[in-house]
């Protein structure tokens, strides 16, 4: 069926005035009395006309309704002619001024007509409307992504509800299955194992000098796919585009990047079209070796505190890759911290809902990898800050994987499994699990569709008048189970959230009730935001537990009635600032923070540094000087 997108509402509203923006200091606070003052960018209109000249000389007077109007940005490019219309960074199509088009010489390369940014994105629209599946209309934004790069920003955060499911999670899973099918035009670093002893060479390739995040995969575990290999690319990508629709960082400063050592995926090495290394993966120490190299190379070329965020690892690297790196560099793994931040924000709303406390629940894993002991670690950080004992909170927790429950005494436990194995006999089958366990809360993690049966929903509701039932797994098709089977399984009594989106569910009382996504996306674009803002080096736990209750927070006492978990993902840049300025704050007051001199309104410093996609002024920095001074000598002095 083809969805519909009506035109969005607000399209052309401005953004609020800039505030002064600090500069970079390694060092402490310079002395009282230094200044953040900066002139502000001449105003722009929504349209991306040039603002009226006053014809004076210096500053014109503020226009009405000066606080609410969009600013103008100047930017300047030496580029000239065809290769103008060709850059995703400066094109406007239709939206160039005569002005411009003459100043750039592309007058001539565009039809003669003048459309503002507004009315291209209704067109864009009108184009994916046209569509008839989501796949589709991801390659038609991932086209537009790389011909005009702030229509295509403007495009997601016109309705970035319905926008999201398109470019990442779910779509982004069947676009990396296909990724070598419609392979078109190469976007971030791809940088193999043979590169090893050559990686800063290679980073030196990219066009942009100044990079603050990363996000890298070598496409080992892909969502619930498996191994993609050089297929992943698509995950990096897709991430940092949320990075800048959901939070506001500079896509210009965003770098996607593949880490290939080859894939175990069978399909993949017999496929004529596979884009990456045709070879079994590499491990052990030339692995490792790969890594340091890498992480040494992107923190010599672009800081310390350049933000490198690890996507889509296998379980045998995740932990051990972030307990290495986690107080060495600007790092976090979003599948681990990520996804626990989000549960546990929903925990906290749901718990909202119960009127008890996270400390007395029992919570069951199905599925003991990275995101399940993410979740479990953070649960047991904020179980500790109620009050609990660490080792009390960690025997509220249970985990299941693919060999039954962890239990002490069984065979092969990992060091991090065993964290959490308690004295139980061992058992294999989830539904004898949940009978014996009795959890008031259900998380599945573990991309197995229909994990929780109809026997476990119903169980749930004989055990808890309101059980809070998680089904995080991503893409769809890895859902435990359907928001539909789970709210209709426990007569409407269910607290549900899922990874991917479902739609709205009417009972028969005539009750509809909305899930929560529990998506990353509410937690590491506002994440990356503030840990870039302030110049955090070193990217810890608490940050991702204060993100949680930030997240939490911003879910109204009417989104919880309608059974929504989580803010309207339309609001999620709101979301983002929340986010970052709580991160700010706390990194000045804990002297972390490595932007000085320390700037006295949060939040509007942090809105400072949010990208807008509405269009530059692509124009040379022109001004007069005093008529005396350009008079023409005409005559010799005699």
């Amino acid at each position: 069926m083809t969805q519909r997108f009506s035109p969005p509402a607000g399209l052309g509203t401005p953004a609020p005035p800039a505030a002064p923006t600090p500069s970079r200091h390694p060092r402490p606070p310079p002395a009282a009395g230094s200044s953040l003052a900066r002139p502000p960018p001449p105003p722009q209109s929504s349209t991306g006309a040039p603002a009226a000249s006053t014809g004076r000389q210096g500053p014109s007077p503020p226009p009405a309704m000066e606080p609410e109007a969009p600013r103008r940005r100047h930017r300047h490019t030496h580029q000239r002619g065809y290769a103008v219309t060709r850059s995703p960074h400066l094109n406007k199509d239709l939206a160039f001024t005569l002005e411009e088009r003459q100043q750039l010489n592309i007058h001539g390369l565009l039809p003669p007509s003048f459309i503002s940014q507004d009315i291209q994105v209704l067109r864009v629209i009108k184009n994916v409307e046209r569509l008839n599946s989501d796949f589709d209309r991801y390659l038609l934004l991932m086209d537009l992504q790389d011909t005009n790069e702030k229509l295509f920003y403007r495009v997601l955060m016109s309705d970035i509800e319905k926008f999201m499911p398109i470019v990442y999670t779910p779509t982004v899973g069947l676009a990396c299955q296909q990724y070598s099918l419609v392979f078109r035009k190469p976007r971030g670093l791809f940088i193999s194992i043979h590169d090893r002893g050559h990686i800063a060479s290679i980073l030196n390739a990219w066009p942009e000098d100044v990079i603050k995040a990363i996000v890298v995969t070598d496409g080992e575990r892909i969502l619930g796919l498996g191994d993609l290999g050089c297929n992943g690319m698509g995950i990096p990508v897709g991430k940092l585009a949320l990075y800048t629709a959901c939070g506001g960082m500079n896509p210009q400063e965003c770098l996607p990047i593949i880490l290939d050592v080859g894939t175990e995926n069978e399909e993949l090495l017999k496929d004529p079209l596979y884009i990456g290394l045709r070879q079994r993966r590499v491990r052990g120490a030339e692995y490792d070796g790969f890594l340091d190299e890498f992480m040494e190379a992107v923190s010599s070329k672009y800081g310390m505190n350049c933000l490198i965020q690890f996507e889509d690892f296998a379980n045998i690297n995740a932990f051990r890759l972030l307990n290495k790196y986690q107080n060495q560099y600007c790092t976090f793994n979003d599948d681990i911290q990520g996804t626990a931040s989000v549960a546990v924000a929903g925990i906290l709303a749901a718990l909202r809902i119960t009127k008890n406390t996270l400390s007395d629940q029992t919570i069951l894993f199905q599925g003991a990898g990275e995101a399940a002991l993410g979740i479990a670690h953070l649960i047991v950080m904020a179980m500790e800050k109620e009050g609990l004992p660490k080792e009390k909170a960690i025997k509220k927790i249970w985990l299941v994987d693919s060999k039954g429950l962890i239990v002490k005494g069984r065979a092969a436990l990992t060091r991090e499994k065993e964290e959490f194995a308690h004295e139980h006999e061992e058992m294999k089958n989830l539904e004898a699990i949940v009978q014996e366990i009795k959890p008031t809360v259900l998380i599945g993690v573990a991309a197995i569709g229909g994990a929780f049966s109809e026997q476990i929903l119903k169980d749930m509701a004989a055990f808890n008048e309101r059980p809070i039932i998680f089904a995080l797994s991503n893409p769809t098709s890895k859902a435990e189970c359907t928001a539909e089977q789970c709210y209709k399984l426990t007569q409407g009594r269910a607290i549900f959230a899922s990874g991917s989106p479902f739609d709205p569910v009417t009972l028969p009382s005539g009750q509809t009730l909305y899930p929560g996504q529990g998506n990353n996306s509410y937690v590491f674009p506002g994440v990356a935001l503030g840990v870039v803002a302030c110049g955090l080096r070193h990217i810890t736990d608490k940050i991702f537990l204060t993100t949680a209750e930030v997240i939490a927070q911003q879910v109204s006492d009417k989104h919880l009635e309608e059974g929504r978990l989580y803010p309207p993902l339309n609001t999620i840049r709101d979301v983002s600032l929340k986010i970052a300025e709580k991160i700010v704050k706390d990194a000045y007051q804990e002297k972390t923070a490595t932007v000085y001199p320390e700037p006295p309104n949060k939040e509007a410093f942090v809105r400072s540094q949010m990208y807008s996609a509405d269009y530059d002024q692509i124009l040379p920095d022109c001004y007069s000087w005093p008529e005396e001074a350009q008079k023409i000598q005409t005559k010799l002095d005699q």
